[in-house]
């Protein structure tokens, strides 16, 4: 079982860059795939960057691809996202949790990332 809590947001330019954290209370390196999420208003919420945890494989939307890395940290049980040259369709609230979604046990309150224009 997962708990994550996740940081790092803010409000930055469009071409910046933000580095987001999440310390999941859980042993991640017991879940075979972690990866982060993003909810924009009046948008579903939408999976862009998945990392294996055992190999550190990853795999991203198109959307971020490019731009956005994942990475893990097993034995401190955190999972980042570096997100770079960053796009005002980037603002959401984002969140780490277990991949697939159906298979998270809770959620974190997220956190907010704006980009201006």
């Amino acid at each position: 079982q997962v708990q994550p809590v996740e940081s790092g947001g803010g409000l930055v330019q469009a071409g910046g860059s933000l580095r987001l954290s999440c310390a999941a209370s859980g042993s991640i390196f017991r879940v075979n795939r972690m990866g982060w999420y993003r909810q924009a208003p009046g948008k579903q919420r939408e999976l862009v960057a998945i990392i294996i945890t055992s190999d550190g494989s990853t795999n991203y939307a198109d959307s971020v691809k490019g731009r956005f890395t994942i990475s893990r940290d097993n034995a401190k049980n955190m999972v980042y996202l570096q997100m770079n040259a960053m796009k005002p369709e980037d603002t959401a609230v984002y969140y780490c949790n277990v991949v697939p979604s159906v298979a998270a046990t809770s959620w974190g309150q997220g956190t907010q990332v704006t980009v201006s224009s």
